[in-house]
């Protein structure tokens, strides 16, 4: 008699346990991510093993390099797309083009989308011309929550992407539980070099609007820019300034 109860409890405490398990997938996020340098790049697979806990995440993402593309669109010519997986579709197209898919036909009940994690900074007057930032921006246009984020490289250095996916899953946590309202996003730089033992402060700061020095550098009829980022003019307390400095930079974006 002891037995068959012991039996029937249990077995009530796993249906118990299975319906709770069935109920939390409800409330796990959908997110998107995407990038500007290809579907394939380190950057993406450590952003993607970054999030994978927080729900069911989709990938739209550029066959082919798309740095520094900004916001173009594709608007005359058919776009293709290719799904490579269950959750993976690749594009022939710009890195807004990826976001205006994926949210308008892959995931249009997505709670998020994050373009990332770019090797190398988007601060300053960088986000017009980043496609990363594009991706994120588009997604804002459209009325979704998004976050560009990318990881600064220091001269002379190189990116260890299973560190920095650390520190984004960390910085990611807190940020997606800020409030955005309709047309704004995040855009968050990493400072470099970093290590899995850093203990990184962050800073929310505001976009600095200096130009960079920009020179070029004649050779017959072409002429080669030779700026060099790290020695950009900053403003203290602004985003350029925070993210060299050693912190992470969270900057609130408007369309």
């Amino acid at each position: 008699m002891y037995l068959a109860y012991h039996e029937e409890t249990k077995d009530a405490a796993q249906r118990r346990i299975w319906t709770f398990y069935e109920a939390i997938k409800v409330y796990l996020m959908k997110i998107v991510l995407t990038n500007d340098d290809g579907h394939d790049e380190p950057g993406l697979t450590a952003l993607y093993r970054g999030v994978l806990s927080m729900g069911e995440v989709i990938i739209v993402a550029p066959r082919d390099p798309q740095s520094s593309a900004g916001h173009r669109v594709t608007l005359k010519e058919p776009i293709r797309v290719e799904k490579i997986s269950s959750f993976k579709y690749v594009v022939d197209g710009s890195p807004a083009d990826c976001t205006r898919l994926a949210l308008k036909h892959f995931a249009p009940s997505a709670d998020w989308l994050i373009a990332g994690i770019n090797p190398g900074a988007n601060l300053g007057t960088d986000v017009y011309q980043s496609g990363t930032v594009a991706a994120a921006r588009e997604a804002a246009i459209l009325g979704y929550k998004a976050i560009a984020i990318s990881q600064y490289i220091a001269p002379d250095q190189k990116i260890n992407w299973e560190v920095t996916g650390q520190h984004v899953t960390k910085i990611l946590s807190r940020v997606m539980k800020k409030t955005l309202n309709h047309g704004q996003f995040w855009n968050i730089n990493i400072p470099h070099p970093v290590t899995a033992s850093s203990v990184l402060e962050y800073q929310f700061c505001r976009l600095d609007k200096n130009s960079h020095e920009y020179t070029y550098q004649k050779n017959s009829d072409q002429y080669q820019y030779t700026g060099i980022i790290h020695n950009r003019p900053r403003t203290t307390g602004k985003d350029v300034d925070v993210c060299f400095g050693g912190q992470i930079s969270i900057t609130l974006l408007d369309i």
